[in-house]
């Protein structure tokens, strides 16, 4: 067994602590992946929501939801600052399951370690693995299209806000539902950082949404996760063979 398969299978190794699973809460849980160097670990903080019907259907779509740069850390009260970890606190219900994982201080999204963690959540949850999707803004909207390219059969859908990234990762999943979000008169990601992913997206003929808040900065994405027809449209997607 080469180096490289056997540090593949040690990172998709995850296991959880303190997490206990009740209908309608957000609870805190933690993933640590082991790496081939066992002096060397990865700790990953995250929420998980459950819909208070969960005991009564055999499985769920999941949304996995990446925050941005500012709620790094190991304090998971800051994951709450934004988006549908936000709403939940606030006493939304969600007709699906919602992982929120928390991104160490000074680092980005790194889509091996979000994959381990979604590869264990399938494993321990009635994830309907057909109805997988990821959004996240700013850090995590430049996460979402990173994870799409890292794993590009996995996903029902993504939605990025305010975000970015290689313009060629899109060859990899024309086949996805893709929804992005920008606000026009963004100072932090500049608005053509999505214009760029969208137009090589179509380029490959890709299925792809792209709406453009003519008023908004940065904040593009508190209209967007308040906005009921958002999640419709996330939770109606389906996974597609290419």
């Amino acid at each position: 067994m080469n180096k490289a398969f056997l540090l593949f299978l040690l990172l998709t190794a995850v296991f959880f602590s303190n997490t206990r699973l009740s209908r309608g809460d957000q609870l805190s849980g933690t993933q640590q992946n082991s790496r081939l160097d066992t002096t060397i670990r990865v700790q990953m903080g995250y929420l998980l929501y459950l819909p208070k019907e969960y005991d009564q259907k055999e499985k769920w779509p999941l949304v996995l939801f990446l925050h941005g740069s500012g709620e790094r850390g190991d304090d998971l009260e800051l994951v709450k600052t934004h988006g549908p970890p936000k709403l939940i606190a606030e006493g939304r219900d969600f007709p699906c399951i919602v992982v929120s994982p928390q991104c160490p201080k000074d680092r980005t999204w790194e889509p091996i370690e979000l994959t381990a963690l979604l590869d264990d959540l399938c494993r321990t949850l009635k994830v309907d693995e057909d109805q997988i999707s990821v959004t996240g803004l700013s850090m995590g909207g430049f996460g979402s299209w990173q994870l799409a390219a890292y794993s590009p059969k996995r996903f029902s859908a993504i939605a990025p806000i305010c975000g970015g990234g290689e313009t060629y990762w899109v060859r990899r999943f024309p086949h996805l539902a893709v929804w992005v979000f920008h606000g026009a008169k963004d100072p932090g990601v500049p608005l053509e950082r999505s214009q760029e992913m969208v137009d090589a997206l179509k380029k490959e003929g890709g299925n792809v949404r792209f709406t453009v808040y003519a008023e908004a900065g940065h904040d593009s994405w508190t209209e967007t996760y308040n906005n009921p027809e958002f999640y419709e449209w996330l939770l109606q997607q389906k996974r597609v063979s290419e």
